[in-house]
């Protein structure tokens, strides 16, 4: 075989470790915990299994195949992925309504990648996305109220109704932005920041696999693994970047090796235990000093890329129902009814108290004032508030804001 033959890169069929057949020796719940040990007590911790179908590895080991938890927490991620499912709902009829305009882009069908990530880290860490940003701004502290509100253009928004469907902003958060590709950089900016100041955190860097091609991606990359950032790069691979598939965009479609040099991971991104247990092994590689990771979390997006697109010119009706039946909240009800951490009539339960509360809160957005039109408000949060300088430039002199 040529030299030529043996340095090609060996592209796989997309991901589908739920589409696999099981693989000798995986480890079921029997073996990992049995039904008998887990506790009646919701704050007791036991052991759960992650299928050995949930990664991929390049020059990394792979995360643990079971995971501590506790009924509580396990409850907790069922709750916020049907919290966020609601939510991007409600925000798709408020669109249809002609009630949002502009940009919108829902994340319906990718809430386990936001919700296990965000059970594996802590506040003190810091994460920045790109612009399918609702799920994870609600994960970093925005409330349900003060995201529609931003979808409204409402002064209760949590951009104060300025930034829209794709800036979105809290402590710990970096957005919501709307730049292809251009928020890596940045993330690998906040990642040098906490190396600098030694702080022993990390920074969590998303961005999609229509992202992936973009040059500063990979500049980011480079000055990542030079300077060993405290950063786990992640590509959210819906396998479409718009209306075009990840196939036909991207000669090599294992974006968890695209980084070369920095060790990768491939995550059943579908699977909110696969992705928390992936994010807490690679934070602790992170935090030893071993420098940068390159996350891949196999995904699907059950709308259009924005409500703009009705998602079905590039893509057959049998896919999105083959696709639906891995749904990421209804697996994992499943799953949890089978292991007695809740009933069929809890989870009810739990579905009808969420509808309550996003009716409400949608409600309560609903409500909330228009930003006055004014220059005041015009040039509030350009910078933070209380450190604006008294005058800002116009495009001319006479343009001149003096506060």
């Amino acid at each position: 075989m040529s030299l030529k033959a043996l340095l090609r890169p060996r592209t796989l069929p997309f991901f589908r470790p739920w589409a696999q057949a099981p693989a000798v020796g995986c480890r079921y719940l029997a073996h990992v915990a049995n039904i008998e040990d887990i506790p009646n007590e919701d704050d007791k911790p036991f052991t759960v299994p992650v299928s050995e179908a949930s990664f991929e590895t390049y020059n990394f080991d792979p995360p643990s195949y079971s995971l501590e938890t506790t009924k509580s927490q396990l409850k907790q991620l069922y709750h916020d992925m049907t919290l966020i499912r609601r939510m991007e709902l409600a925000a798709d009829s408020l669109y249809k309504d002609r009630k949002i305009r502009g940009f919108c882009h829902l994340s319906t069908g990718q809430e386990a990648v936001a919700v296990g990530i965000e059970h594996a880290i802590t506040r003190d860490d810091k994460l920045i996305t790109a612009y399918r940003s609702h799920g994870m701004t609600l994960m970093r502290g925005g409330t349900l109220k003060s995201i529609i509100a931003e979808l409204l253009g409402r002064q209760d928004g949590i951009s104060f109704g300025k930034g829209g469907s794709m800036h979105m902003f809290c402590e710990g958060f970096y957005g919501g932005n709307g730049i292809v590709g251009a928020h890596v950089p940045v993330g690998a900016g906040i990642a040098f920041a906490q190396k600098y100041s030694e702080k022993p955190h990390v920074t969590i860097d998303l961005f999609g696999d229509g992202a992936a091609n973009q040059g500063q991606v990979h500049e980011a990359f480079n000055m990542a693994k030079l300077w060993d950032l405290p950063i786990i790069f992640g590509v959210e691979n819906n396998k479409y970047g718009m209306g075009t598939s990840a196939e036909r965009a991207s000669a090599m479609t294992d974006y968890y090796k695209r980084g070369q040099y920095i060790p990768g991971l491939r995550v059943n991104g579908m699977d909110v235990l696969a992705v928390m247990s992936a994010m807490k092994h690679g934070k602790e590689y992170v935090q030893a000093g071993n420098g940068p990771l390159l996350y891949e979390y196999a995904t699907y997006r059950y709308a259009g890329h924005s409500m703009s697109d009705p998602g079905t010119a590039y893509r057959s009706r049998d896919e999105l129902k083959t696709e639906r039946g891995n749904d990421p909240i209804s697996s994992f009800r499943e799953k949890l009814i089978t292991w007695g951490v809740f009933s069929d009539d809890q989870a009810k339960e739990v579905d009808r108290r969420i509808r309550q509360r996003v009716n409400d809160e949608v409600a309560e957005a609903e409500r909330s004032p228009e930003p006055e039109l004014k220059a005041d408000v015009l040039f509030q949060d350009v910078y933070v508030r209380g450190s604006e300088p008294r005058q800002r430039r116009g495009r001319t002199i006479d343009e001149t804001y003096y506060a």
